[in-house]
């Protein structure tokens, strides 16, 4: 009885000991799991953040957290692609893969991480299964005939696109390719019956027939070829996919005289595309090259294409391309490009080369009439605000210059180029300091430099203006030093620098740089004479300081410069032989 009883509990404590290992086991695993979550969830926190680094090491801390679950690997893949550690990359694409074999997105990351390794073999295994699991996949599909492809095995290529033809239906694309496959592979007859089984499906299609022709005209049977393209021209003499094979026919033939007649033909034909047609062109054009540069068969094509009712923009953009390269007559060219804006008014590249032919003819009232015209078309395109501009600074139009470059400002975007844009608030400045807008030609200089801070044009016209009227002259002696540096032998440049360390009292120097001056300038403005004066006078050389203002006097005699008021002071200089403030 004692036995029994003995025997009983023994099996009781067994039972209990057994028990408590699996509730404590499952505790752990349940421990285990929480903690893996919880820091997966803070790395994927962090990586939505963009705190990368922090995200990296706590998806590394999950894997030896648990390296039974595949989220964490397949994330770590990515970081180590982005640190070009491809074959860890890789190790780890495999592992998600390993632990979650059905996971369509891990397996389509480890299909590229091969193809990135130039693992084809590989890349070709994984994307199969991918295919299996995914039926509905083409782009799948077409990745697989790709590769295929690249390891010339036409027989599975073949293959592939039969399925993509299950899914897509028969058409000229998979058969195409198909038919290739087959000649490439040597079976000329497959490759032939592929493209007649296309055509016989679309008997009245003159195109399906063509094709139908190409593959055997490839495939050695030219004279039934050439009989099928002749048929379809009878019916349809706009055909272009007879034409077009019947130029490679001529072409392969050398026949030069029939090349020359379907080229026009082409080129003319309704039908034709404009990639057609560049390539007809560009073939010409290497011709003519070839046999000397004459341009006058090139030219002639060009005109019956411009000369179709309907005319294609680029097809006139490209003949005024060809046109610059023989550098022919800006007027004819511009003639193309005119025409070009009948058919397309909006057409910004077309107009701002006009724009550019009349600027070069310095035709300011042309530049004008075309930047109007362009702004109605093209309002966001800064260009032609600039040259409107420009074009009415230089007739002395201030007010509708003005207006074009504040009109202008308006369309400027951060990807606006900074040198433009630095010129517009330049030139803005210039203009508003000759109306007397001090302040605001100050603020326009300003952002001129914030788009480009070394606009040397600005630099000199900032400092300068700076200078007469005595303010910021350390900053003024800055900006001038820059445009110096730049261009040492600019006696603009020179002068403002010479004047400003006058301003600063720094006679001796100011005389180093006005003699620099004059040394460059070879036509001395009247401006310049009297800084020169007035350096001499206060280094204490009176009479050369008097005959610099004696010069510049007869210089203004015969110029704008040294107008009213400045005028009597450089006069009264004279006579008093002595330094006159204004």
């Amino acid at each position: 009885m004692k036995k029994e009883q003995t025997r009983k509990w023994m099996v009781l404590v067994t039972l209990f000991t057994i028990c408590g290992s699996f509730f404590t086991g499952f505790a752990v695993a349940q421990d285990t799991a929480r903690r893996y979550d919880a820091f997966f969830l803070d790395a994927i926190c962090q990586r939505e953040k963009g705190n990368n680094d922090a995200a990296f090491d706590l998806l590394r801390h999950c894997v030896d957290i648990d390296s039974t679950r595949s989220e964490a690997f397949y994330y770590l893949a990515q970081y180590y692609s982005g640190l070009r550690q491809r074959e860890t990359a890789l190790a780890y694409s495999r592992k998600a893969v390993e632990l979650e074999p059905d996971n369509t997105t891990y397996l389509e990351t480890l299909a590229n991480a091969y193809i990135g390794q130039k693992q084809y073999d590989e890349a070709i295994d994984v994307l199969e299964r991918l295919y299996d699991r995914s039926r509905d996949r083409e782009d799948v599909l077409a990745f697989l005939v790709q590769l295929y492809e690249q390891r010339q095995d036409y027989d599975n290529a073949i293959r592939t696109l039969t399925r993509l033809e299950t899914l897509e239906g028969k058409n000229e694309r998979l058969s195409f390719a198909k038919s290739k496959f087959y000649t490439q592979k040597g079976d000329k007859k497959a490759a032939v019956a592929e493209m007649k089984t296309l055509a016989d499906q679309y008997p009245n299609d003159n195109n399906y027939r063509s094709l139908y022709a190409n593959a055997l005209y490839v495939n050695g049977q030219q004279k039934k070829a050439l009989a099928i393209y002749d048929k379809v021209l009878k019916e349809e003499p706009d055909n272009r996919q007879a034409q077009m094979a019947l130029l490679a026919c001529y072409n392969e033939q050398n026949d030069s005289v029939q090349v020359a007649r379907m080229m026009e033909r082409i080129l003319v034909n309704r039908n034709a595309t404009t990639e057609d047609r560049v390539a007809l062109l560009r073939q010409a054009i290497g011709e003519s090259e070839q046999n000397g540069g004459d341009s006058t068969r090139v030219l002639y094509l060009f005109n019956r294409v411009l000369d179709m009712p309907d005319l294609d923009v680029d097809m006139a953009l490209f003949c005024a391309t060809y046109m610059n390269l023989k550098k022919m007559p800006t007027d004819s060219i511009s003639r193309v490009l005119e025409r070009a804006l009948q058919v397309a008014p909006d057409n910004a590249a077309a107009r701002l080369q006009l724009v550019s032919y009349a600027w070069r003819a310095e035709d300011r009232d042309r530049v004008i009439a075309l930047c109007r015209d362009a702004r109605q078309y093209n309002p966001e395109e800064m260009a032609f605000y600039y040259y409107q501009g420009i074009a009415y600074y230089q007739k002395n139009q201030l007010d509708e210059a003005l207006n074009a470059f504040q009109n202008g400002i308006g369309v400027i975007t951060p990807e606006s180029d900074p040198a433009i844009v630095s010129d517009f608030y330049a030139v803005m400045g210039d203009i508003m300091h000759q109306r007397g807008m001090e302040q605001e030609a100050f603020a326009a200089y300003d952002s001129c430099l914030v788009w480009k801070d070394d606009n040397i044009g600005c630099l000199n016209n900032y400092a300068y203006y700076l200078s007469l009227k005595g303010k910021e002259l350390e900053r003024a002696e800055r900006m001038s030093f820059m445009t110096i540096k730049a261009e040492p032998k600019n006696p603009t440049y020179l002068d403002t620098y010479a004047w400003i360390l006058f301003m600063q009292q720094r006679y001796n120097e100011a005389r180093i740089y006005i003699d620099q001056t004059l040394q460059c300038d070879s036509d001395t403005s009247a401006v310049l004479l009297e800084h020169a004066g007035d350096i001499y006078y206060h280094v204490g050389e009176k009479d050369k300081a008097v005959a610099f203002w004696q010069q510049a006097l007869e210089r203004a005699t015969d110029s704008s410069e040294l107008i009213g008021e400045r005028r009597q002071v450089l006069i009264r200089k004279i006579k008093l032989q002595k330094y006159l403030k204004e």
